[in-house]
């Protein structure tokens, strides 16, 4: 468009597109003599280097109070206490001597140790375990990769059930102890 703007011949375009195409400045001399056309003035202004001023230009006062710089944030306040369970709360402690947010987390505390103390079932742990891996394996199969992760997550679950087996014996095991020991009389064999 610049080109065109200047009035240039094909040859004139022609050279500067030659050193376009080997990745070289632009020369900053001016264009061979055409036989058509002389070269504008304009062009010559445009092809010379622009001079950068000796130290960098300040802008106005004006200018910079005219921009967001000078503008304070408007006041928020945040949310306040409730003051009816700050009284209440201070009663407790000049009553008991104790804080009754103190007595919750503590409360909180104890609940969630007995929460993990109580161990999940290793056999509906287990049973979770292979459903995982076999949508894993389902997911991996939409995706076009299955090949490679079937012998792996199968080998997992034949582990899984494996260990299922085990606990099932154990179990099985320990039933009929208890049952034997509830009910001494009789032929052990038909439990």
């Amino acid at each position: 468009a610049m080109m065109d703007e200047l009035q240039m011949t094909h040859s004139q375009k022609r050279y500067l597109m030659d050193y376009v195409k080997r990745g070289d400045a632009l020369p900053l001399q001016r264009f061979p003599p055409s036989s058509k056309q002389p070269v504008p003035a304009s062009f010559t202004a445009a092809c010379q280097p622009h001079k950068l001023p000796a130290r960098p230009l300040l802008r106005p006062a004006k200018v910079c109070q005219a921009g967001d710089a000078y503008t304070r944030e408007k006041f928020q306040p945040q949310p306040t206490r409730d003051l009816e369970k700050e009284k209440r709360r201070l009663q407790n402690i000049l009553a008991t001597g104790k804080d009754e947010v103190e007595d919750e987390v503590e409360q909180v505390l104890i609940q969630k140790k007995e929460e993990e103390t109580a161990e999940p079932d290793q056999f509906e742990e287990l049973i979770n375990e292979i459903q995982e891996r076999r949508e894993f394996l389902a997911e991996m199969e939409a995706l076009g990769q299955g090949r490679k992760y079937q012998g792996i997550v199968l080998t997992e679950i034949s582990q899984k059930l494996r260990e299922m087996e085990i606990i099932d014996k154990k179990r099985s095991e320990e039933m009929r102890k208890i049952m034997t020991k509830a009910f001494p009389v009789g032929n052990k064999s038909n439990l």
